[in-house]
């Protein structure tokens, strides 16, 4: 053999050495998926990342007690594995104290740094990650917990979460879990395109049936369906969208009451002010911000001094709120208004300039930005009913509107001081002739009517910003209703509130805030020409004359 054929067929048995060592190789590399799949943990050591999120997946539904800690440990940056993988490969979770194994949680002496390797994730493992972290809690035994897991299924729809869903929903008992549960399958199953028609069809029932946004949107981004899908999915959104509707005429007219509530309670003094003095007091918008204010120092001094009873702030400030804003409309009686009756025009006037000579006062001692005044946890979150979501601190709002309604009523009903109101409300010479005391009777009518304005502060401290300028949104608005309603009339206070409160959010959405508010202005003046005394007037010589 020649020199040069040796070098060829050395050459060659080269090649071949090489080309055995490649298929080798990649023989390894093609088997090395097999045990991974068996093995979550292997999975998640490998250095795929579609294996990775196999891994994840898997290890979420295997039921391991370290299942969350290692989940969580692979989304924090923390899960190491061998340099070199290999399906026997070890895993670590790195603590604050050193490593621990992750199939066994079991403390582990630092492996050498060159043989360990960060798990990386990417967008795929990540979005395995969330999925696997909702799915930890299908199983928990709280049925709140198992219902927001099934509803992050719902949201994301993962494909690979359609097995875990089954799994999950053969074992639940509680019904409005399996209700979450169903519709989350319903997703997946029409997202990932799995399924045979009947399935299909059974799905989009499921979605229609739970008519919402997020259902009318996932069904409508559905493409390539067959025509029978197809064409359930149109006649599904069709039926959501009229179930919108009519949850959205509901929406609007909770929205309504409960600006009518907090018109009701901005009101009602100035209704009583307004009937039995006839003062067209400006400054009435100024008691609603002291009642404000008035929270928001009693909050703090809650939080100085007894900072067990910050859950109960709110209850404090309230008869803090009445006396504070009382008082000091009895000293603006007492000092100014006494001296204006029959002078509508230099009442008005004076009360303006009292409004803004408080408005200055309260930005030189707070300061002119908003103040923070917080919510306690009991009025905080929402309720949902069916399509419709019932904020609580409106809640709160409404129902407490009804009790301060109800307790004036019995004031001014049954109370020694509310028979002298009405007596001169009615009639005042007649009463000063029976010996009713008319200019105290103002003074504590007047005292009355202030103090609940600043109740109306303490609620509308809640939904609104603690600002010099609050009273001002309302002050208009109450002479609206008072007007609406009947001058001196609690019921007819409460009709002009919900009225005004419930067009006003009826025609919003279609005209805007500013021309919806106009709308309702012009109904206004025409309804005051054709009834001036109101829906409610009130009734009695002096009335009639």
């Amino acid at each position: 053999m020649t020199p040069m054929q040796s070098k060829i067929a050395a050459g060659g048995r080269c090649l071949r050495s090489c080309g055995l060592v490649l298929a080798l190789l990649l023989a390894a590399a093609l088997a090395w998926p097999a045990p991974a799949r068996a093995d979550p943990f292997a999975a998640i050591a490998a250095t795929n990342f579609d294996a990775v999120a196999d891994g994840v997946r898997a290890l979420a539904v295997s039921g391991n007690p370290r299942a969350a800690a290692v989940i969580a440990a692979l989304r924090d940056g923390r899960l190491y594995a061998w340099r070199w993988p290999r399906p026997d490969a070890p895993l670590f979770i790195r603590t604050d104290s050193g490593f621990a194994d992750a199939r066994t949680g079991a403390k582990v002496s630092a492996p050498p740094p060159l043989n360990l390797r960060r798990v990386i994730v990417n967008d795929s493992v990540r979005a395995a990650i969330e999925t696997a972290e909702g799915a930890l809690d299908l199983f928990s035994p709280q049925p709140a917990a198992r219902r927001r897991a099934a509803e992050a299924l719902y949201q994301s729809a993962a494909p690979g979460a359609l097995p875990l869903i089954e799994r999950a929903l053969a074992k639940e008992r509680d019904a409005g879990v399996a209700r979450v549960l169903r519709e989350a399958k319903a997703a997946t199953l029409l997202k990932s395109g799995s399924g045979d028609i009947p399935a299909r069809l059974a799905a989009v029932a499921e979605l229609a049936a739970r008519a919402d946004l997020s259902a009318r949107s996932l069904l409508a981004s559905l493409q390539g369906q067959p025509p029978t899908v197809a064409s359930a999915i149109s006649a599904a959104i069709a039926t959501i969208d009229r179930r919108l509707e009519l949850w959205g005429l509901l929406e609007n007219v909770y929205y309504g009451i409960s600006l009518g509530a907090v018109l009701l309670l901005a009101a009602s003094g100035l209704a009583i002010t307004f009937g039995v003095m006839g003062v067209i007091n400006m400054a009435h918008g100024e008691m609603v911000m002291v009642g404000a204010y008035t929270t928001f120092v009693v909050q703090q001094l809650i939080a100085a001094f007894a900072p067990a009873l910050t859950e109960l702030g709110l209850l404090f400030a309230i008869p803090a709120a009445f006396v504070v804003a009382g008082l000091l409309g009895m000293a603006i009686e007492r000092t100014l208004i006494r001296f204006l009756y029959g002078r509508p025009l230099e009442t008005l006037l004076a009360t303006w300039g009292l409004s803004l000579i408080l408005q200055q006062a309260v930005r030189s001692i707070f300061g002119p930005t908003n103040q923070n005044v917080t919510s306690p946890d009991w009025m905080s979150g929402a309720v949902s009913l069916g399509g419709l979501t019932l904020t609580v601190n409106r809640l709160w709002i409404i129902a407490f509107a009804i009790l301060v309604l109800a307790a004036l009523m019995a004031v001014l009903r049954w109370g020694g001081l509310g028979r002298n109101i009405r007596a001169v409300m009615q009639n005042r010479r007649m009463a000063a002739a029976m010996g009713i005391r008319t200019p105290w009777i103002d003074a504590l009518t007047f005292g009355l009517g202030s103090g609940i304005a600043g109740i109306a502060g303490v609620a509308l401290s809640q939904i609104d910003n603690v600002s010099p300028n609050l009273g001002q949104n309302y002050i208009i608005d109450s002479f609206l209703v008072v007007v609406v309603g009947g001058v001196g009339n609690l019921w007819g206070t409460l009709f002009g509130a919900m009225l005004l409160g419930v067009v006003d959010k009826f025609v919003e959405p279609f005209e805007g805030a500013v021309l919806a508010k106009i709308i309702v202005l012009v109904f206004l003046i025409l309804f005051i020409q054709r009834r001036p005394g109101g829906m409610f007037p009130l009734k009695g010589r002096a009335a009639e004359a």
